[in-house]
């Protein structure tokens, strides 16, 4: 290396060049200084100690002659070649010097990463603690500059007077050489050195790129805390090295990926240039804003990118589907062998949820990792939707079946419901889009449909019957207390269900709370009161109905649909009011808590009113749509009518302002 560098500044014959090298020179021999350093670096006995000790002492003698030298040759310089004929042997002894000076100046360079320790923060060492191995980069830095200097001197002169011959030196341009040869050497050595801390990677390339990295890293945090400190800010010392550090590790990369890596090796290197090097290394607190990133690109072609980033798109792709078909496929076995599900803390549960679920979210955390482009989780997430609906057929076949077991699977698998649902909400985020989610969504709500159509049959052949008493004279003046025999009923039936997980125990309590709140209005609307007293009469019986029925939900452990007794209890009074307006105001009211209360629901309640006139319905009609409050706005329930179906018989009935029209309310 050396002898390349002497070689660019000797232009005399052979022979006088060798007169130099037996003449060599005023300064210290360069050789024993890069010896003594060496001998510092590496000093780990005692005796190694002495000779670092000696090391040091020669640099500090060094640091303070490199800037002063350089000082002087130019003085000596500019003295000769301003006289008219200056002596040959003179100008021969200054060139050996300045041959000597910049030796010494790229030993000094070679030499920026002789620690091997860094230090462990950005702050910026006092002139007392320097290491003298950077105070002599910095000496000779600033003796780099005055010959930049003095080479722009000798431009500005043109061709007037003699000119040395080692005119221009060019210093700068070979340091910014030296530095790329640095940083070939380095990242050498880092692949040939024992890989520390690489050992546990399973191949080759893995621990190459993580040796490489890791030097890279260590390298440029180097320069940031310590090394950028010797140079001027012009010279962008830190983006300098950052360059020639990219190009390499981008070249050594590039011959990597076109190696035919396997999947492995292939996520391990889409690792590194996706996620490793941009983030933890350029945006490291000591780097993050220093280093013009964007002038560094990718440290890979596009073309290799893209390759490495399908590859590894279907050798996951494959993966998942297999493994979420193992993990089904083992889980119907059980069902159908007639196992039952393990009890955890008294309640059924089953363990695919969670594999499901952890197998997921491996995947897209790496994939976050891997893959530039997010949206390209779809091809793994559209795999658990695939995964999702087959689970749904296989829980519907099972109840088909009508297997001993069913019952206690289902407890077990709405848990798995449950679970799937909130990871699928709350924890996919913007990997899933919204179509992928909702379609799981609707998968999970059929499954969850399944579970309880199941568990609560006999309940809802029994609340058919139940409610055919609703609004006979024997409810009415309350010799029959048909909600107090159902709510007795329910309470036997809904012992089946304390092995159930108490969330899922409480959403299948919810659901059954609106069927038999549903139940008990398509019954009123479809018969209903005849009369004045009846309407009176029901609304009383309507209330106390639902206050029964929001007690008996609240004290099984079910708080989240008290509002379904509240608006048992809006529509109550409703069929109470018997003045128009104040109807109107009360219709206005639910229409507006209850955004899916349609024009038709409006009709159908209000041919319940027979003390109402047509005029009267035309009008409470119009003023309800009028009033009517933008979907979403606050303090609205979930939607409930929307499941009441309604359609008029008699269109012309109603237009031509009867008292009231007829409808008919489907079962």
């Amino acid at each position: 290396m050396w002898t390349s560098f002497l070689a660019r500044t000797r232009t005399r014959s052979t022979g006088r060049l060798e007169e130099q090298r037996r003449r060599l020179p005023r300064l210290k021999n360069p050789a024993k200084i890069w010896r003594n350093l060496r001998q510092q670096n590496h000093a780990h006995t005692a005796e190694g100690k002495h000779s670092c000790e000696d090391a040091v002492q020669e640099v500090e003698e060094e640091e303070e002659q490199l800037e002063e030298v350089s000082r002087r040759l130019i003085s000596r310089e500019e003295q000769l070649f301003s006289q008219e004929s200056a002596s040959e042997q003179e100008e021969d002894q200054l060139q050996r010097d300045y041959e000597a000076l910049r030796l010494q100046l790229w030993m000094a360079v070679n030499n920026t990463f002789t620690s091997s320790t860094t230090p462990s923060s950005s702050t910026t060492p006092s002139s007392s603690t320097t290491p003298p191995y950077l105070r002599l980069l910095r000496s000779a830095v600033l003796s780099i500059q005055q010959q930049e200097a003095q080479d722009q001197t000798w431009r500005g002169r043109g061709l007037e007077g003699r000119v040395p011959e080692w005119r221009p030196q060019r210093c700068l341009s070979t340091h910014n050489a030296l530095l790329q040869k640095m940083v070939e050497s380095r990242l050498a050595e880092a692949v040939a050195e024992e890989p520390g801390g690489a050992e546990g990677l399973s191949s080759p390339l893995k621990r190459e790129v993580c040796c490489l990295g890791r030097r890279v890293k260590e390298d440029l945090l180097t320069v940031s805390r310590t090394v950028k400190d010797c140079y001027p800010a012009s010279m962008d010392i830190l983006n300098l090295y950052a360059a020639l550090y990219h190009h390499d590790f981008y070249a050594r990369l590039t011959q990597a990926a076109a190696s035919g890596p396997t999947s492995d090796d292939c996520s391990y290197l889409l690792f590194w240039v996706n996620h490793c090097y941009p983030q933890d290394v350029l945006k490291h607190e000591d780097l993050d804003g220093k280093i013009k990133t964007a002038c560094l690109g990718s440290l890979l072609p596009q073309e290799h990118l893209e390759r490495l980033e399908n590859q590894y798109l279907d050798h996951k792709e494959d993966k998942v589907k297999l493994w979420l078909s193992a993990a089904l496929k083992k889980e119907e076995e059980s069902w159908l062998s007639g196992g039952t599900p393990e009890l955890i803390d008294h309640y059924f549960f089953s363990p695919l949820a969670i594999d499901v679920i952890q197998l997921m979210d491996g995947c897209l955390t790496e994939f976050k990792c891997v893959i530039r482009d997010q949206t390209k989780a779809q091809k793994i997430t559209s795999h658990l939707e695939s995964f999702l609906c087959s689970y749904r057929k296989c829980v519907e076949e099972l109840v088909r079946g009508n297997h001993g077991n069913v019952r206690q699977v289902l407890k077990a698998h709405l848990v798995c419901e449950q679970q799937l649902r909130d990871y699928i909400t709350g924890q996919t985020g913007s990997v899933v889009s919204e179509q992928q989610r909702a379609r799981c969504l609707d998968t999970m709500s059929a499954l969850r449909d399944c579970g309880y159509g199941c568990l609560a049959m006999p309940i809802h052949l029994h609340l058919k019957k139940c409610f055919c008493q609703v609004w006979t004279s024997v409810w009415l003046d309350g010799s029959l207390p048909v909600v107090d025999s159902l709510l007795d009923f329910l309470y036997k039936q809904l012992r089946d269900w304390t092995d159930l997980q108490p969330a899922c125990r409480e959403s299948l309590l919810s659901r059954l709370q609106q069927d038999v709140v549903l139940r008990y209005v398509k019954r009123m609307m479809k018969t209903g009161p005849k009369g004045r007293k009846q309407q009176v009469d029901g609304a009383q019986r309507m209330t106390e109905d639902a206050q029964k029925i929001n007690h008996f939900f609240s004290e099984g452990g079910c708080t989240q649909s008290q509002w379904l007794g509240e608006m048992l209890c809006r529509l109550a009074e409703i069929l109470r009011l018997q003045d128009p307006g104040s109807v109107q105001l009360e219709m206005v009211s639910v229409a507006n808590s209850f955004p899916d209360l349609s024009d038709a629901h409006v009709s159908a309640l209000l041919s319940l009113k027979s003390t109402l006139s047509g005029v009267d319905v035309r009008s409470i009609r119009r003023s309800v749509a009028e009033n009517r409050l933008p979907a979403g706005s606050a303090n609205q329930s979930p939607p409930f009518f929307s499941m009441v179906k309604v359609k008029w018989i008699n269109n012309k009935i109603n237009q031509m302002g009867l008292k009231k029209g007829m409808v008919l309310v489907s079962q």
